[in-house]
């Protein structure tokens, strides 16, 4: 890709400034004619109301006020440019609302495109449990460690929850925002922001001095999974925002990943029915997301199994005698063998080799299992 021209930025500043995030008519028309001759044609067009906003408009000014901010604005073919929204372009839309960003209002020392390179989402309800933000924390710590940039939008719950954990880890973080990335929102994580803007990045599709609204949620959450390899969603009800980023994270043909949670637990219901219907990868640690996500063979978990106890390493006669053998009263070798169906002689062989792997003991020609043994063992059999 090219670099773009000084009038190609102006053009998109224009048209990120005066219309909405992730608008199709503008994504769509852009795609098939180019940023400038969109605008032209706006500014020329028929709609007085629309020629108007877009004579208001100095984008220059607009570019200069940002950048006394700290607030770059990042597009297209810029080095900058994370290239992985590009496949926005073939994303099915949602809300009205698709296509590439035509610019990206970006605050903080992070270089974009090289933070966002290994990157996932971590998203989830507002309204977290406990057990949710703990998750979502030590998750995105997990993640952080191996180098992976957390993505997430900063708001309450599992959101700030992935931030924290990530930034604990001393890892990269990038928060997208439904609102310019001058504001705050929410307000009470103005700490949390300030900091992201200080160590990592703050990202926004809108332009400075936007407010957050309903649609632009939903137009950030494409960006969230646009910029990212995957998406894990940590809680989500059935109705959650997080699910939507999941949707555009599968229409991007990128692995979603659910935690689940306790089958009682509403705020875990949508992440459930992701799971359930295949849509997600079930995945309880960060290690399992980076299986997920990571080159094909990059990293493949063993399956958990308990350490091998010592009468899983005893031959199958000297296990049916072991169950043979009473728990506290001692019994002879001709009780044992009878109550394990093998001959007296067999029997006393297997009891020796019982023995002195610390299974069985004996007194006085009496068997009983050792002291080690005497607790219940689950074999899986009905007891």
């Amino acid at each position: 890709m090219t670099a773009p021209t000084d009038a190609e930025r102006l053009a998109r500043a224009t048209l990120s400034i005066v219309g909405e995030p992730g608008q199709l008519k503008y994504t769509r028309q852009v795609t098939e004619h180019g940023v400038e001759a969109v605008v032209q044609r706006l500014r020329d067009g028929e709609d007085e109301d629309v020629r108007e906003r877009f004579r208001r408009v100095d984008a220059q000014r607009e570019l200069d006020r940002a950048a006394g901010l700290g607030i770059r604005f990042v597009i297209p073919g810029d080095p900058e440019w994370p290239t992985q929204l590009d496949d926005l372009e073939h994303c099915p839309d949602a809300h009205e609302r698709g296509g590439v960003p035509l610019g990206l209002w970006v605050k903080g020392p992070l270089h974009l495109a090289e933070a966002t390179d290994h990157a996932v989402a971590v998203v989830g309800s507002r309204s977290a449990t406990t057990y949710g933000a703990d998750v979502a924390r030590e998750l995105a710590a997990g993640v952080a460690q191996q180098g992976y940039t957390v993505v997430s939008g900063a708001a309450f719950g599992i959101d700030q929850a992935g931030h924290r954990g990530a930034l604990a880890a001393r890892g990269p973080t990038v928060a997208v925002l439904a609102c310019g990335a001058d504001r705050v929102y929410p307000e009470a994580h103005r700490n949390l922001l300030d900091y992201i803007a200080d160590v990592g990045v703050v990202v926004s599709e809108s332009a400075p001095g936007c407010a957050p609204t309903r649609i632009r949620f939903l137009a950030r959450n494409r960006v969230i999974a646009g910029l990212s390899r995957g998406t894990v969603v940590v809680e989500a009800a059935t109705r959650s925002g997080a699910l939507n980023t999941a949707t555009w994270t599968l229409g991007l043909a990128r692995p979603v990943m659910g935690v689940p949670g306790p089958v009682t637990s509403a705020p875990s219901q949508g992440v459930h029915q992701l799971i359930r219907h295949r849509d997600a990868v079930l995945v309880t640690h960060a290690e399992e997301v980076l299986e997920v996500i990571g080159p094909v063979g990059s990293l493949a978990l063993a399956e958990p199994r308990d350490e091998p106890r010592p009468r899983d390493r005893v031959s199958h006669r000297e296990r049916e005698v072991l169950d043979a053998v009473p728990v506290r009263q001692g019994a002879p070798v001709s009780a044992i063998a009878s109550t394990a169906g093998i001959s007296p002689e067999r029997t006393r062989a297997a009891l020796h080799t019982l023995r002195s792997a610390g299974l069985v003991a004996e007194s006085n020609g009496r068997w009983r299992l050792a002291r080690s043994e005497q607790e219940p063992v689950c074999d899986g059999s009905a007891s």
